[in-house]
């Protein structure tokens, strides 16, 4: 078997991540029931305490599904940036930092991470990933600290299932307009890195 063409692997794997996004994560997540707001305090009946109680249940599911998506997207993308620096024979090619990694494939492309947060959001997904991963840690603690809007303790829309005291990992909260940026993210870097005519460097998302 030949090797793959390393201008044609961009838009495949776009044309991928769309797909998984779409078929599976958009449509798991649009399943799935979310309530604005949940109720707290004595309930007056025994169906009024079953019907809150279902409620948190249905957040909570939501909420670690959205997580388990994240974890697959951020793998997903690492796996095709370590096959396209494989087809380059890139230098960096067997590195295990994802940071290095996204740098390297970003440089050999004329990426400029910075731009419109790009870099940021992809770095954000593989961080978040990581702390789904492996709970609290250093991982855990950097995303805190770069992104602390992704923990709200005063939210009203969240109840933490787990016993005992609070689990700072356990508390990270990723919503479906999280998944959009980061698949926006992905599916933009490797518009970016296609060398063929009539890329798209833009996902073409639409909330239902």
């Amino acid at each position: 078997m030949s090797n793959p063409d390393p201008n044609q692997l961009p838009r495949i794997f776009q044309a991928n991540l769309a797909r998984l996004f779409e078929r599976v994560i958009l449509t798991g997540m649009n399943a799935l029931t979310v309530h604005e707001h949940l109720e707290y305090g004595e309930a007056a009946t025994l169906e009024q305490f079953l019907d809150r109680a279902a409620a948190q249940v249905d957040n909570y599911t939501a909420n670690e599904a959205a997580k388990a998506y994240t974890l697959t997207l951020a793998a997903v993308f690492e796996r095709q940036m370590s096959v396209w620096a494989r087809a380059l024979q890139a230098d960096f090619a067997g590195t295990r930092s994802f940071e290095a990694l996204l740098k390297g494939c970003a440089g050999q492309a004329g990426i400029e991470l910075a731009q419109d947060s790009l870099g940021a959001d992809l770095m954000q997904m593989f961080t978040a990933a990581n702390v789904v991963r492996h709970g609290d840690g250093p991982a855990c603690q950097k995303l805190q600290t770069q992104a602390p809007e992704l923990w709200d303790s005063d939210a009203l829309d969240y109840f933490d299932l787990l016993p005992g005291a609070p689990v700072v990992s356990e508390q990270l909260r990723i919503r479906k307009p999280d998944l959009v940026r980061y698949i926006k993210a992905a599916t933009r870097f490797w518009g970016l890195a296609d060398p063929l005519p009539m890329a798209v460097t833009d996902y073409p998302y639409r909330e239902e």
